[in-house]
């Protein structure tokens, strides 16, 4: 019929049978994602589903247990436990997704001019990346955010530069057996330039191998941004994250109450664990030697 896009159609309907021929192979990788899209969603429509303010102060109501007015009870300010874990979730999804995608892309454009232009930059380029996965995850992150301050933006760019060392040399080593292909040497023969080379023939190849990093980064992102609220120097008070919400309860008291430890922290276990399987049931998706496993 007239008006009717019907290649539009064909594409949703490759898009449909994509999904679902990834759900019927791994179904565990396909639960992770319907999870992380739940959690997502919860983040960005927090202000429709959160039942209170968390941020509101009820001092009537303080470090009440789990019920049917407050779910996940209060904190020692009389803060809903549940807002502030909806809220908090926006947060560092945000921390984390907005890290990953600059350190592993960074990363990614690094390992790529790495292995093609080898020679001298290769060799000082990875001697820059070795010194950087020298120091340890949390230790790298907290020096950069007791230089730069505390803040979401500073926060992040600390988590992305932690990031960056292992997008460099994942990417560079496929980059590495992508270059020696015959067909990069033929856009070599007919006059193609380094830079048209890199972004036409190499990057599309790394693809996949980015994506499957760039999804198990996610997890790691979390637990960063966590370790750095549970020790005070992430995301500032009173805007609420999974770890700060962890580390000022441990703060106030030596032995805090039940529910304000459990909830935060199967909400950052969940998370990472379905970041974690939705990036195994990648590899083994866009891997051809594991496809047919």
């Amino acid at each position: 019929k007239a008006g009717v896009d019907y290649a539009g159609v064909r594409e949703s309907q490759k898009v449909f049978r994509s999904v679902a021929t990834f759900a019927r192979r791994y179904p565990v990788g396909a639960v992770a994602a319907l999870v992380l899209v739940v959690i997502g969603i919860l983040a960005v429509v927090a202000p429709a589903v959160s039942p209170h303010d968390p941020l509101f102060l009820n001092f009537a109501d303080l470090k009440q247990p789990p019920s049917s007015r407050y779910f996940l009870g209060t904190d020692y300010e009389g803060r809903d436990v549940l807002s502030r874990l909806i809220y908090a979730g926006r947060v560092s999804l945000e921390v984390s997704v907005l890290s990953v995608l600059l350190g592993t892309t960074v990363g990614a454009v690094w390992g790529i001019a790495s292995a093609f232009l080898g020679g001298k930059f290769d060799i000082i380029s990875q001697r820059f990346v070795e010194i950087i996965m020298a120091f340890p995850t949390v230790i790298l992150a907290m020096g950069l955010l007791l230089a730069l301050g505390g803040g979401l933006w500073t926060v992040t760019i600390a988590i992305a530069v932690t990031r960056m060392p292992f997008g460099a040399r994942v990417i560079r080593s496929v980059a590495l057996s992508v270059k020696e292909l015959s067909y990069v040497d033929a856009a070599r023969a007919i006059g193609a330039s380094d830079l048209r080379i890199m972004v036409q023939h190499i990057a599309p190849q790394c693809v996949a191998p980015f994506l499957i990093l760039a999804t198990a980064h996610l997890g790691t992102a979390i637990a960063i941004e966590a370790t750095l609220g549970f020790l005070g120097i992430g995301i500032t008070p009173p805007t609420a994250s999974w770890g700060n919400m962890l580390g000022g309860i441990v703060a106030n008291t030596y032995k805090p109450i039940w529910w304000l430890v459990v909830f935060p922290g199967i909400a950052i276990a969940i998370t990472i664990l379905a970041f974690n399987l939705l990036g195994d049931a990648l590899r083994d998706a866009l891997d051809p030697k594991l496809r047919g496993r």
